[in-house]
């Protein structure tokens, strides 16, 4: 079987998307399936990444284009009109002959879908926004609390839908940690604190928090580990700025033992992106900033549900850090509550048709 996925990172998506549709294909790669990827050179692009794991990469190039479109919120995160970035991928697609088209893209809506479904037996789209016309076979949205009236009019009647946390995509090393990382929970104390804006964090939230932080009056034995993927435009800016706390600080760059750092962290600070699912899969008490419009309902719905603590502005941090002894243990036993880390076995089987 071979699969195409269609999927970018860059400066402004970010590295998520492409680090789930890493994780969905390398399940599938564990099951026989030939998978290749279709990326555009963005600058802060993971294609180094994607090709280190093993994966071939069709390369678009980066021409860059102001497109607007009223039926696409996200439309410019494409870099090229649908039409012309359907005609790219067609060519590949040709070629290839795959019998699924994994689509991972805000950018992309309808009218792309139906020019390539032609060439390929089934199309699944990946999203979280249900906020455009999707022609697909398949649908997978892992927000938690996700609806099927959410997609209904969005999609054809054809399409199955998976939604929900029970669907979300998690790398194999996480479930290997959960067991450690709840175990070192039953007596929370607050020693190590995880800071991690997502691999890019272009608009450089990792320095407010810091900035903050030395506002604070935490243990003074407590260690700081600051995440940062290699591409941040705000890395160098960050490193200088870790001498203004009195803490023990270290910044890691680029790690690939994520599950390790949150399992033996006490509390995190990140957005409330696709990290979400992680640490709440390894009960990790966590401070949540909102850092795009999509994750406003995702991030409210799991505080509501005391899963997670948001701030609604970086002065809050203070007061939430300071008070981390009264609200840690209850947030780790609801944040595991939340899923039970087997989305990406149940993606993947659908996708090869094995009985769940």
């Amino acid at each position: 079987m071979n699969v195409i996925v269609r999927v970018d990172s860059s400066l402004e998506i970010g590295t998520g998307h492409v680090m789930r549709c890493l994780s969905i294909a390398e399940g599938l790669q564990e099951n026989g399936v030939n998978v290749e990827f279709i990326c555009r050179e963005f600058r802060g692009n993971l294609i180094e990444k994607i090709q280190s794991r093993g994966f071939k990469v069709f390369v678009l190039n980066a021409c860059r284009k102001n497109i607007h479109d009223d039926k696409i919120s996200h439309a410019h995160w494409l870099g090229a009109s649908q039409l012309d970035d359907a005609r790219e991928c067609i060519e590949i697609l040709k070629y290839i002959q795959p019998e699924w088209l994994i689509v991972d893209h805000y950018g992309i809506g309808g009218d792309w879908h139906r020019k390539l479904n032609i060439h390929c037996d089934k199309l699944m789209v990946i999203d979280d926004l249900a906020d455009r016309d999707y022609q697909c076979d398949l649908l997978l949205d892992q927000t938690f609390g996700r609806k099927e009236e959410d997609y209904k009019t969005l999609v054809p009647d054809s399409c199955e839908l998976l939604l929900g946390s029970q669907f979300a995509i998690l790398r194999p090393e996480f479930l290997k940690w959960r067991q450690y990382s709840l175990e070192r929970r039953s007596k929370p104390e607050f020693k190590k604190l995880l800071i991690n804006m997502g691999g890019v964090d272009s608009e450089n939230v990792t320095e407010e928090i810091i900035s903050e932080l030395t506002k604070c009056h935490l243990p003074s034995e407590i260690e700081i580990i600051i995440v940062m993927g290699e591409s941040s435009p705000h890395l160098e800016r960050v490193k200088a700025r870790i001498n203004d706390l009195p803490y023990k600080v270290e910044i890691k760059v680029n790690v690939d033992n994520m599950a390790e750092i949150m399992a033996k962290s006490d509390i995190a600070i990140g957005a409330s992106g696709a990290s979400t699912w992680e640490r709440c899969f390894l009960g990790l008490p966590s401070i949540q900033i909102v850092v795009a419009d999509n994750q406003t309902d995702i991030a409210k719905l799991l505080a509501n549900k005391n899963a997670i603590r948001v701030l609604k502005c970086i002065g809050q941090l203070k007061s939430v850090l300071e008070e981390a002894d009264e609200w840690m243990e209850n947030t780790t036993n609801i944040a595991t509550q939340i899923l039970d880390g087997m989305g990406t076995g149940r993606v993947v089987n659908k996708i090869v048709d094995k009985k769940l």
